[in-house]
């Protein structure tokens, strides 16, 4: 039985904490928060846990993982004590705030054979699963072109502009699904207010053989959007994760374009097939990444987003501010 001890009991700790109590391998023995009313729900929640408002007790408990749940600017502290006193770690996305702090976490780790798991929770849904499998399998054929759009009203981060509040999302599943390589980003956003926190976004990223990325980040929109387009030359598929029933539709369409006439007498030809909607499993995402990382901790597996697929987001997402500072420069990573 390993023994879990949580570090930040606020929006996200107690899904944290309730899907890995839900595991047969692991039981929350200690949660820390400041707030003595977050603690105080902690203990109706989960009686059998011991609370603390201090840190340092939960690194030199008995436990074996520290969940980090608390915002990304506390992360590298928290983590690197966690690894010094033999602790894995599970952390909240992003991963840490610059890349040099994950680099050092990793080299921790490395050193003491333990393990780091980011909670880039979206790449344990069985929506990113099938899209991953229809990749994978060639599906869709050669890749033109990824587009997402995730947008909302609110809620505005304190701390964090909206890239790095909702692209960590984003970035971590073009990381997992797609095979190409980013090699430059350019960022664009507005603040409006004042503070110096980019409000509204919009980044494209290139990427190897041609392919380009697209994200549409928003906390202004009166509506609710999440959504990814994914064009290849043999099929598309649009993922709608707001939909209950048809999140992902697979769409047999596409162009094929003959250039042998000339670039001025092209023959251009559009294929529209059926359209299919592949039925998905129903299971919580967190509970299937909380359960990867504690059989990956038992029995030495890979873990799909180990520190080291965080470090790539958190690059992406630091080249972001890098483009944003130069007025929109490509920055190349």
């Amino acid at each position: 039985m390993l023994k879990i001890g949580l570090i930040g009991y606020g929006y996200w700790g107690p899904n944290v904490a309730r899907n890995f109590q839900a595991l047969k391998e692991t039981q929350v023995a200690l949660i820390c928060d400041q707030d003595p009313r977050r603690l105080r729900l902690a203990g109706e929640n989960l009686p059998q846990a011991r609370l603390t408002q201090d840190p340092r007790e939960v690194f030199g408990s008995d436990v074996d993982i520290v969940a980090v749940i608390t915002p990304v600017f506390t992360h590298y502290e928290l983590a690197s004590q966690a690894l010094k006193a033999g602790k894995h770690v599970f952390l909240e996305k992003p991963f840490t705030s610059t890349s040099a702090q994950a680099k050092r976490l990793l080299d921790l780790a490395a050193a003491r054979d333990l393990r780091i798991m980011v909670d880039h929770t979206f790449l344990y849904t069985p929506a990113v699963q099938k899209i991953k499998s229809f990749v994978d399998q060639d599906q869709l054929g050669r890749i033109y072109y990824y587009d997402s759009t995730r947008v909302n009203l609110g809620l505005f981060q304190p701390d964090v502009n909206v890239i790095w509040d909702l692209a960590p999302h984003d970035f971590s599943i073009l990381d997992y699904v797609i095979t190409e390589k980013p090699l430059a980003l350019v960022a664009h956003g507005q603040d409006f207010f004042g503070q110096n926190l980019e409000r509204v976004a919009y980044v494209t990223v290139y990427l190897e053989n041609d392919l380009i990325a697209h994200f549409n980040f928003n906390w202004l929109s009166p509506v609710k959007v999440r959504t990814t387009l994914i064009g290849g030359d043999k099929k598309m598929l649009v993922w709608n994760d707001l939909e209950v029933d048809e999140k992902i539709r697979v769409y047999d369409k596409g162009v094929s374009v003959d250039t042998r006439e000339g670039q001025y007498n092209l023959l251009v030809e559009y294929r529209a097939g059926d359209m299919w909607a592949p039925r998905l499993e129903h299971r919580e995402a967190l509970r299937a990444g909380a359960d990867h990382f504690v059989r990956g901790i038992l029995q030495g597996t890979p873990i799909v987003s180990d520190g080291q697929a965080g470090l790539r987001v958190v690059r992406m997402l630091e080249a972001c501010n890098q483009s944003l500072r130069k007025g929109g420069k490509l920055i190349k990573l």
